[in-house]
């Protein structure tokens, strides 16, 4: 016992000890706490670039000479990938994780020799998705290396193409894989040729007033200003927040149910699908967050043309977000482009994703069963414990209900622009767009 007193002493020499911190004046006490944080940074970064470094150490590299691009044709194309995103960090490369969709992509594509680096590759995506939101049809554009001749442009001469989801496929995790690609202009851009985005955002029905919230959906299609449901990301120059919403609407998930006065229950899937050419940054999750309130009849599914009233409402109201993992960029709307599947691939695909859904599927069956026994046992039998979607609302809830128009708000838009433009970090881009997150 003596032996490890005496390492812990030893260890701790440089510890201060309550007596002599006691001993400190406030001043020697702040820069004693700023050094000690300044530290701790210092350690969190060479923790982060040790793991980076480490992960790129673990990647198998190619004997041999490197391989040579510039004896290769190239060829502009799309690229369709789904990914289960609740385990990364986002879509966009990062400079301090590697937990991101576009690391692994890059990853996938230097490591087939498909493109040399990013700068050279006319990259562009369709839309970044946040922390832990997904994608069923995220779609790239940029040059790849092709396996035809100059005089190969025919739509028979594609299928002799290089198999490009196949090749990524075996590279990339078994949670992002490329769907499918086509053969576009050199000029096509994923991002600015994309006509529509579809997102579809799942919830449970729960207690929650579907016929309400579809109402208040209602309210959303057309063209309005929706600075009182994104976040204004005034920093980086958006300064306009006028939108149009071609589709919005709530429907059941399972398309078998023909009656669903009958049929429902609490655990029964939704899904909120919305349409627009752009969304402004965490847009639906806003909109998400205030239909979850309707659907609790906490507001009324007016609330919306209280919030597009600027005049009336010219600060956005403190409210949460909605959960990001029920997010999905489900569909990428283009023109005229023919999308080229590998049935093999294709099925792989669909064997892979009904894996996931069998093993999802049963723990969601087995904790309804084990929910349903406890129901049973409670004294007061209640049929209408129904609480499944009141964890989508992030954030604290207040046990005694404020309506968002007596809030607390955040500063105005033009406020905003005022406090940035006076410290001259933005320049006004009033006509500037961003994707939803």
């Amino acid at each position: 016992m003596e032996d490890l007193i005496v390492k812990k002493t030893k260890a701790n020499k440089n510890l201060s000890s309550r007596k002599e911190l006691e001993l400190l004046d406030k001043n020697e006490l702040i820069e004693k706490l700023l050094q000690s944080e300044a530290h701790i940074l210092q350690l969190k970064n060479i923790i982060k670039k040790s793991n980076i470094s480490d992960v790129k150490s673990s990647t198998p590299k190619k004997s041999g000479k490197s391989f040579d691009f510039s004896q290769c044709r190239k060829r502009h194309i799309l690229l369709k990938f789904y990914y289960l995103g609740w385990n990364y960090h986002g879509l966009v490369e990062q400079e301090d994780t590697t937990k991101t969709v576009e690391y692994h992509i890059f990853q996938a594509l230097k490591r087939s020799c498909l493109i040399e680096n990013r700068e050279s590759s006319n990259y562009h995506r369709c839309g970044r998705t946040d922390k832990g939101v997904s994608a069923f049809s995220q779609v790239i554009s940029l040059d790849v290396r092709s396996s035809l001749k100059d005089n190969q442009d025919s739509q028979d001469d594609i299928h002799q193409e290089l198999p490009y989801c196949k090749i990524l496929n075996r590279i990339l995790p078994k949670d992002i894989k490329c769907v499918a690609w086509a053969s576009v202009d050199s000029n096509y851009s994923a991002r600015f040729d994309c006509k529509f985005r579809t997102y579809k955002y799942f919830f449970p029905r729960g207690n929650l007033d579907i016929k309400a919230m579809n109402q208040a959906a209602s309210y959303l299609v057309g063209h309005h200003d929706f600075r009182n449901i994104c976040k204004m990301d005034v920093a980086n120059g958006v300064v306009s927040f006028e939108r149009t919403i071609s589709e919005a609407e709530i429907v059941c998930s399972n398309d078998c149910l023909s009656n669903l006065n009958e049929t429902e229950s609490g655990y029964q899937m939704y899904q909120l699908v919305i349409k627009s050419q752009a969304f402004l940054w965490h847009q639906i999750r806003c909109i998400m967050g205030i239909l979850l309130l309707v659907g609790q009849k906490k507001e009324t599914p007016e609330i919306f043309l209280d919030l597009f009233d600027i005049k009336a409402c010219p600060c956005k109201p403190q409210y949460n977000l909605a959960h990001e993992l029920p997010l999905n960029l489900f569909y990428c709307h283009y023109d005229d482009v023919k999308w080229i599947y590998d049935d093999t691939e294709t099925e792989s695909i669909i064997k892979t994703l009904q894996e996931d859904w069998t093993l999802n599927a049963i723990k969601a069956t087995m904790i309804e069963h084990m929910i349903n026994d406890l129901k049973s046992n409670l004294r007061n039998h209640c049929d209408d414990l129904n609480c499944q979607a009141d964890c989508l609302i992030q954030g604290v809830q207040s046990k005694v209900y404020q309506p968002l128009m007596k809030r607390v708000t955040c500063e105005s838009l033009e406020n905003r622009i005022k406090h940035f433009e006076k410290k001259r970090k933005i320049e006004v881009q009033s006509n500037k767009t961003t994707n939803d997150t």
